[in-house]
């Protein structure tokens, strides 16, 4: 595991070269492990550094526009792969071991066993098909990791806009599932739904009460 003092003022290549001597890199995050609806969705990815699009960073410091440019580009200029553990799977095993599955997934997904895998965040997944390292803050730090916080915030809120849509009474859409007021007004009022983790504890609170 990295550990660092401070990260730099943007993310960059730095943990690539490190780790990345003869072997292809992949940078993995999620996204949605906090709210108390839908899946938490794990991105893997590799950068082709002819082709890095310009402005990626930490998908916390861009807006929802931005984020969805750079998306577009990043699918057509490097290999992606992306997993997603359902509120079923994160109910049964924890949100730890729900994200560490997805991770695993994205991975297996890329078919690189000759690679190294920077994970953002302290644990690295067991079972990765390749090497991994986890880094502490790894989005603010590696364009790789970088990527991927983009790609697994996008699909994980386009996801949110189709459950909007199967569920509307709970604005999904708007909160992504995060423990907003709105959502857990909309709790009490309308009770909890399948989509929805039974073992956070708001829910848990909420199903207790209907």
């Amino acid at each position: 595991m990295e550990l660092f003092d401070s990260p730099p003022a943007r993310p960059d290549f730095s943990l690539e070269h490190r780790y990345g001597a003869g072997r292809v890199v992949i940078g993995v995050d999620e996204a949605g492990r906090g709210p108390l609806a839908g899946p938490v969705v794990a991105a893997a990815v590799v950068l082709d550094r002819r082709r890095v699009p310009e402005g990626l960073d930490d998908s916390k410091k861009l807006s929802a526009g931005t984020r969805e440019i750079l998306f577009a580009e990043l699918v057509c200029s490097a290999a992606v792969s992306v997993a997603a553990a359902p509120p079923a799977m994160i109910d049964e095993v924890n949100i730890l071991g729900a994200t560490l599955s997805a991770m695993a997934r994205a991975v297996a997904g890329l078919g690189l066993a000759d690679a190294v895998a920077l994970i953002d965040g302290r644990q690295v997944p067991v079972g990765l098909d390749c090497l991994g390292v986890g880094v502490v803050k790894g989005d603010a730090r590696s364009l790789s990791i970088a990527a991927a916080s983009i790609v697994a915030k996008v699909v994980r809120d386009r996801m949110c806009a189709v459950l909007d849509g199967a569920i509307p009474d709970y604005g999904i859409a708007r909160h992504k599932g995060y423990a907003t007021a709105a959502h857990l007004a909309a709790l009490s009022r309308a009770g909890v739904s399948e989509h929805h983790r039974m073992s956070f504890e708001p829910v848990a609170r909420a199903a207790t009460r209907g």
